[in-house]
């Protein structure tokens, strides 16, 4: 396919390569995208997204930063709680609202490995950094103490595991297929987030 005229570069273009990179992702996948794809899309010399990103997963690696960048955001925008478990509460409910809001973002989050340059393009500290907002909440309850610290990481780990299976299976195709009740399909999160502070009621092991 012969390449299309060359337009003038975005006044950022790579600020313009991380959303053209986010567009073809959601409309092609992962696996075709590639910077000469990415300047087709713009417009400009398929050199030209060299200038900022040396690889094709550079570029993917900044996009997956980006997303859990938005992902710690919305965890912080719940609001304000007296209750450090009404605050759990509420952070759980944020969980799934953006798993179910921006599916694209969460798998690429979560669902697939993350390319060799995450490392160094402060994936790591952004996705920590989402962890860490459940730590706080739970540093509330437990207090913060040294001795704490290992509970707070190991109830950290269930929570984000009870929340990351929910929202898994709520956008798998399988669910059209299970016949639950409308009833049950209704209920399921407020039910599955009320035996979670059950669990989190209860005593842990010594």
């Amino acid at each position: 396919m012969p390449e299309p005229a060359e337009m003038s570069p975005p006044p950022d273009l790579k600020e313009a390569c991380v959303r053209a990179a986010h567009e073809f992702i959601a409309e092609h996948g992962v696996e075709q995208l590639s910077l000469r794809e990415v300047a087709r899309r713009l417009g400009v010399s398929h050199q030209a997204p060299y200038k900022h990103y040396p690889s094709r997963d550079h570029l993917l690696a900044e996009v997956i930063r980006r997303c859990f960048r938005q992902f710690a955001e919305y965890l912080d925008d719940r609001g304000g709680f007296d209750d450090p478990r009404e605050d759990l509460r509420a952070l759980g409910g944020r969980y799934l609202s953006f798993a179910a809001l921006h599916p694209l973002e969460y798998r690429l989050m979560f669902g697939m490995p993350w390319p060799a340059p995450a490392a160094q393009l402060g994936v790591v500290e952004d996705a920590r950094h989402a962890l860490d907002v459940l730590r706080a909440v739970l540093r509330r309850i437990h207090g913060s103490e040294r001795g704490q610290s290992a509970r707070v990481d190991l109830d950290a780990m269930f929570i984000w595991s009870q929340m990351h299976g929910l929202a898994c299976i709520a956008q798998a195709d399988v669910m059209q297929h299970l016949g639950l009740s409308e009833q049950a399909e209704r209920q399921m999160v407020p039910h599955a987030m009320q035996m979670l502070a059950r669990a989190m009621a209860a005593e842990g092991p010594g």
